[in-house]
């Protein structure tokens, strides 16, 4: 039997009087791919986020790899923990943003080796050998000293996953990862992407490549105003919607 690596149980976020997610609740078990679709502000990057708790939660309960996320829960209240409990609780999971975020002062190599040594202790010559050793599994063997602004952007986005996957993660978030990329440079970033889902790698995605969740997605999830309107395989939900709101979508998008 498989087991859940995450567990959202009826989620609710709000900014202010704004409610942003309305009660989310979704399992996604190991090894599977979750694509999540839906319209801008519809709580795509939000959900994510509160996943690994870079956004904490008004209502409801995540649990990631069977642990309860960002709070300890005594009796019926949830207390938030503490700064350093939560860093350790996230090092199981890699995120990959928009925007690359990689230190411009640092080559690729060094962007990639920083968090195993400095957050993980591991040695510098195991954390060299890794970080060639996921340069190349990202298609970028020969850029290891080559510093951000002397790659391309679909080239800082495969260090980014290659920085993520250094910390040896249980589960892989993804946000919109292609949509600040020109469209030549998207299909590299997808490979890299494609051959994680192929190794057996847990994957959230929130994307607007729908050819991409057609091809790897396990499920894929359509949010609107923060709510689940419809989930299923990719068939299911991209090529015979059941709802409205899908359909609508899917007409502007396909």
């Amino acid at each position: 039997m498989s087991e859940v690596m995450v567990d959202a149980r009826s989620v609710r976020k709000s900014y202010g009087s704004v409610e942003v997610l309305s009660g989310i609740t979704l399992k996604v078990e190991q090894g599977e791919v979750l694509c999540i679709i839906g319209p801008s502000g519809s709580g795509k990057s939000t959900f994510l986020r509160c996943l690994n708790h870079l956004e904490s939660i008004n209502g409801g309960r995540i649990y990631v790899n069977g642990e309860l996320m960002g709070y300890r829960q005594v009796g019926n209240v949830l207390y938030e923990m503490k700064s350093k409990d939560i860093a350790k609780a996230r090092q199981g999971i890699g995120m990959v943003f928009q925007r690359f975020n990689l230190f411009p002062h640092l080559t690729a190599l060094q962007n990639i080796i920083e968090a195993p040594m400095g957050v993980a202790g591991m040695n510098a010559d195991d954390a060299k050998a890794l970080g060639l050793q996921l340069l190349e599994q990202v298609g970028l063997a020969d850029k290891g000293d080559h510093y951000p602004s002397q790659l391309s952007g679909g080239q800082q986005q495969r260090v980014a996953i290659a920085r993520a996957l250094a910390m040896k993660p249980k589960l892989m978030l993804f946000d919109e990862p292609t949509s600040a990329l020109d469209p030549e440079l998207v299909g590299d970033v997808l490979d890299v992407m494609k051959n994680l889902a192929k190794a057996g790698m847990t994957m959230i995605v929130v994307t607007h490549e729908m050819g991409f969740a057609k091809e790897v997605a396990d499920r894929v999830v359509f949010i609107d105003k923060g709510q689940i309107v419809e989930v299923g395989t990719p068939k299911q939900v991209l090529d015979n919607p059941q709802e409205a709101r899908t359909k609508a979508f899917l007409n502007k998008v396909l």
